[in-house]
């Protein structure tokens, strides 16, 4: 009679017992790209309150409070996004796979820009240094971007609103081109953004007629009006008025079928995308300004909703940011 035949039983797996107390990410490992637009909201925000008060007459003083409170805000998570860069550089390409990190980092760059525009009235040549690294930056996000997403299989490489800060988002340093004497950086910029932005807006149109996007995306559709508005306020500042009235009127619309969406459009609840809301609004009421005569008055109006809405958003995202929740919540990628 033959012995039963007994096989033993493979091991469970053993896995580490938890640690205690809990492992915490060194310091800005895991800093979030998402804090940047509602940043880049802000430093447009200065931006817009210094020209209103200048068109106005008025002490320009809060304005320049605003820009200096404004750029340290930008310059200190710039400088924690530095460190986590430092300590892993794949990390950046781990961060522009999800749309939180794409959006984010072409907002940080962006954020430099506008940054430039508002130190160029203190000095000059700190603010082309500044505005010549933000735009090189910008240009190798898009590259890494680009390569990206040419790695990716068809269907994942639908388009999105966040395409036109990586791709568009290099008409926001045109503006501080001029503030630095460089005209013909400003005039390249614009006609380079121009058909970018175009072919976004029309391949978004019709991905959109075929299916509208989910709740929690649907606040990334208000970046479709920062182009608008920043292509109106550069063709204004460049002496093209017949584009620059096109180009605001185009953002003014739009702007309208968003608040007539609103309820649509905010379904999710309150998220960090909120801070797409944020630049837009402040880019449009630039740009309006920008154009004077009767755009001048809703641009004043929309500046001062800017004061209310800006600070509130920037306020919800950043006091996320310690401890890790902004982190967690838009997948932020540890260095």
């Amino acid at each position: 009679m033959t012995q039963p035949e007994f096989r033993a039983e493979a091991r469970p797996k053993r896995y580490p017992p938890p640690q205690f107390p809990p492992r915490r990410p060194a310091l800005f490992a895991r800093m979030p790209p998402a804090v940047f637009p509602s940043l880049l909201g802000l430093l447009g925000l200065a931006g817009a309150v210094r020209l209103a008060l200048g068109r106005l007459g008025w002490d320009p003083g809060p304005g320049d409070l605003l820009a200096g409170g404004a750029v340290a805000l930008w310059a200190f998570a710039a400088f924690a996004y530095g460190v986590k860069l430092a300590r892993r550089p794949g990390v950046v390409v781990e961060d522009l796979r999800i749309l939180p990190g794409r959006s984010g980092l072409a907002a940080l760059t962006m954020g430099g820009m506008v940054a430039a525009g508002l130190v160029a009235a203190y000095s000059v040549p700190a603010a082309a240094v500044l505005l010549v690294l933000a735009l090189v930056g910008h240009g190798m996000l898009a590259v890494l971007l680009l390569r990206l997403l040419l790695g990716l299989p068809p269907e994942a490489r639908a388009v999105n609103p966040t395409l036109h800060l990586s791709l568009v988002g290099v008409i926001v340093g045109a503006a501080p081109a001029l503030a630095v004497g460089w005209g013909w950086l400003a005039e390249t910029l614009f006609w380079v953004a121009l058909p970018i932005a175009v072919a976004i807006w029309a391949l978004s149109l019709r991905q959109f007629m075929a299916a509208a996007p989910p709740a929690p995306l649907r606040p990334l559709l208000a970046i479709h009006l920062a182009p608008a508005a920043l292509l109106g306020s550069v063709a204004g500042l460049l002496a093209r008025p017949d584009l620059g009235v096109l180009f605001a009127g185009l953002g003014a619309v739009y702007a309208i079928l968003l608040a007539v969406a609103g309820r649509w459009l905010l379904e999710a609840g309150v998220s960090a995308f909120w801070g797409a809301f944020t630049f837009p609004l402040a880019a449009l009421a630039t740009a309006l300004m920008v154009n004077g005569g009767v755009w001048f008055w809703p641009g004043l109006l929309l500046t001062a909703l800017g004061l209310v809405v800006i600070p509130l958003i920037a306020w919800w995202v950043l006091k996320r940011w310690p401890g890790g929740r902004l982190a967690a919540a838009t997948n932020a990628a540890e260095a």
